[in-house]
């Protein structure tokens, strides 16, 4: 295998599964780790993502294309799984609430509740379209124009957001830190900016990596409007105390063992 087709197939495991170790890469592609190292310097330069002690991860940086549907609305990784069956035990029921179209929210449908009536609002053509098969469930789908990824942010979206008031927001974002959350785009932030106002709670589902980042658009939406941050258990204490520090309640959903 030459070291070009290598990092392709490295990109595509970690936009897949979230977090490598570069000793494990080495093992699977029967390389050197220097090699492997070598790889994710490169891989680093060109943006393709970030490396940290050991391995690599996304690049939450990078404005590039969506991911793919079979990374996006995948199996997701075992922090997603975590995060999502927490946040789906906060569905009430005849409570209306906003599910948007990241890998969390994708990943939530496996958990919802299939015994009580409820309401969902959401911006994802690929949301809407599997709830069709829960009967329990009314979907509202925003209007607009969609995107690769199926999800729908431009201004006509944030004109229909404007119309609903929502029980809870389980709301996602690439970034949070001490300047609060950030997108990679200022369509979409300015969008789930009006899904924050309308909403009487905001449960923020946040994977341990992205907490700290900040991306190219910050949200307008102070620290005291985040009811709840959900994260998975390998988050450390030092970003656990960055939120508790602006007052921000927040639980850590463990990764069920294999």
């Amino acid at each position: 295998m030459f070291s070009e087709e290598r990092r392709e197939k490295i990109l595509e495991k970690v936009e897949k599964i979230g977090r490598v170790l570069a000793k494990d890469l080495a093992e699977e592609y029967n390389v050197s780790i220097d090699s492997i190292r070598r790889d994710l310097s490169i891989m680093e330069e060109e943006s393709l993502l970030k490396r940290t002690h050991g391995g690599a991860i996304p690049n939450p940086k990078a404005r590039n294309r969506p991911q793919p549907p079979s990374v996006r609305y995948g199996e997701g990784n075992e922090a997603q799984a975590a995060i999502a069956k927490a946040a789906a035990t906060y569905i009430k029921a005849d409570e209306t609430v906003f599910i948007g179209g990241s890998s969390i929210h994708f990943k939530m449908l496996t958990y919802i509740p299939k015994n009580i009536a409820f309401t969902v609002v959401t911006n994802s053509v690929e949301i809407a379209y599997h709830l069709r098969n829960y009967a329990n469930v009314e979907t509202y789908l925003v209007g607009g124009i969609m995107k690769a990824s199926g999800n729908i942010t431009d201004g006509l979206a944030n004109e229909f957001a404007k119309q609903f008031t929502v029980d809870v927001n389980f709301a996602t974002a690439g970034g949070l830190s001490a300047k609060g959350l950030s997108t990679a785009t200022p369509e979409v932030a300015i969008f789930h900016n009006t899904i924050f106002t309308n909403s009487r709670k905001n449960i923020v589902l946040m994977e341990n990596d992205k907490i700290g980042l900040n991306l190219f658009a910050g949200l307008n939406v102070p620290f005291s409007m985040l009811n709840l941050v959900i994260t998975d258990d390998g988050a450390s204490q030092d970003k656990i105390d960055m939120l508790h520090s602006h007052g921000v309640k927040t639980i850590m959903a463990e990764e069920e063992e294999q």
